[in-house]
């Protein structure tokens, strides 16, 4: 099935009743066996235009790991605002380069085997653009396949935006060895001098703006209040010596809860986002914007041990991160329910407890919200389009194409 969101606009944003949009959810899928992974059509393309206004015109390149779905991919690449990917494999984005033309690798790649696939492919090495953030990584590519038997490798590098803060020392994700303007300058001579890679971008990424909820914490804000501005005055400089080193075709920066700000930098061409879109449930604590919940998964309740208490089938699909509640799936339809601390969300069965029991039984959907996006879309083989409370269609996550990428 081929997604139109330009075609997909409503005049009843039935997201904004939840009784009335997961009642909706549950009368479109019932007939489906569980568990079953549902998009909602206008949620989705609701998300996915407030991204765009919320980048004030810097386009915005999608997070894949995200998303996992390349019909969700393409119809959002088909929208105003939207340019390129943000892969985060490299056998992915050989993938998808057999259909798509700009991608950038988020990440460092250590697999031999992609790289050898890229260096016998310039179609592709001409689309993918990897990333890197030490020397060490141009020695491990020219040891696989040496610049006089492959294209051009391109690549960007990859600048710590953490803030080192005075008395809070590191504040952010532990990511590229690159931090200060010299040391991104050093780096981008040595690339430039080396034969067989030329240098196109840079990318810097503020997990502690993007990725941290601000609505409860006023010590969050103000963190986040002297990173981004540290961060501006650091990104500028690191862009100019790395420009003075090569011609930059990108600067990217951002992420999902940090595209005001990141935009807003005039040093930065292009924003990131893919949370946004789907938006899990990690994604509820952010004062400047609220995304729906585009997407959701349900199971079955195959038992009921005690009152108060129901057990559904299946249920752990559990997001990255640091291990704690925040990671696990959240029941959210019937509303009331909550899982048990000593259980949380299991491999083979979930059980829920509250006062939303009381409609159930056995033979019941459950709805969940993922924490993140991606887990969503590792779990299921495909996504049910729903559409004014039926279902439209389905298409398949990157598992129903038979991938999974590591």
């Amino acid at each position: 099935m081929r997604l139109d969101l330009n075609a997909a606009a409503s005049a009843d944003p039935v997201w904004e009743d939840a009784p009335r949009y997961w009642a909706d959810l549950t009368r479109a899928v019932e007939a489906l066996p569980a568990p079953v992974a549902a998009v909602h059509l206008g949620a989705l393309r609701h998300n996915a235009l407030d991204l765009v206004v919320r980048a004030a015109g810097v386009p915005v390149r999608i997070a894949t790991k995200s998303v996992r779905s390349r019909a969700i991919l393409d119809a959002v690449l088909a929208l105003p605002g939207y340019r390129g990917l943000l892969a985060y494999s490299l056998a992915e984005a050989l993938w998808l380069a057999q259909s798509h033309d700009d991608i950038v690798l988020g990440y460092p790649t250590a697999d031999r085997t992609a790289l050898v696939r890229l260096a016998g492919d310039p179609d592709a090495a001409a689309k993918i653009t990897l990333m890197i953030d030490d020397e060490a990584q141009l020695d491990l590519i020219d040891a696989v396949v040496p610049p006089t038997a492959r294209p051009e490798i391109r690549l960007a590098i990859d600048v710590d935006a953490s803030w080192r803060a005075p008395a809070l020392g590191h504040v952010g994700v532990r990511r590229s060895p690159v931090h200060e303007p010299a040391e991104a300058g050093r780096l981008a001579r040595a690339v430039v001098a080396r034969p067989g890679f030329r240098l196109v971008g840079v990318m810097m990424y503020e997990a502690q703006v993007a990725g941290v909820a601000d609505a409860g914490s006023a010590a969050i804000r103000w963190m986040q209040r002297r990173s981004v501005a540290e961060l501006r005055e650091r990104r500028a400089a690191v862009v100019a010596a790395v420009a003075a080193a090569a011609p930059l075709e990108f600067v990217n920066a951002g992420g999902t809860g940090s595209l005001e700000t990141s935009a807003a930098d005039t040093a930065v061409t292009e924003v990131t986002a893919g949370s946004g879109l789907l938006a899990g449930h990690l994604f509820d604590g952010y004062r400047r914007f609220r995304p729906v919940p585009a997407s959701a998964f349900a199971v079955d309740v195959v038992r009921m041990p005690t009152p108060g208490v129901v057990t559904a089938s299946g249920g752990g699909w559990v997001a990255s991160g640091p291990a704690g509640a925040s990671r696990l799936p959240t029941p959210v339809w019937p509303s009331g329910l909550h899982l048990l601390p000593r259980e949380g969300a299991g491999e083979v069965q979930t059980p829920v407890a509250g006062r939303g029991t009381a409609s159930l039984r056995v033979g019941s959907r459950v709805w969940f919200r993922h924490a993140k996006s991606g887990e969503l879309c590792e779990h299921a083989e495909r996504l049910q389009v729903v559409s004014e409370g039926r279902v439209v269609g389905e298409v398949p996550t990157y598992r129903g194409e038979g991938r999974s990428f590591a």
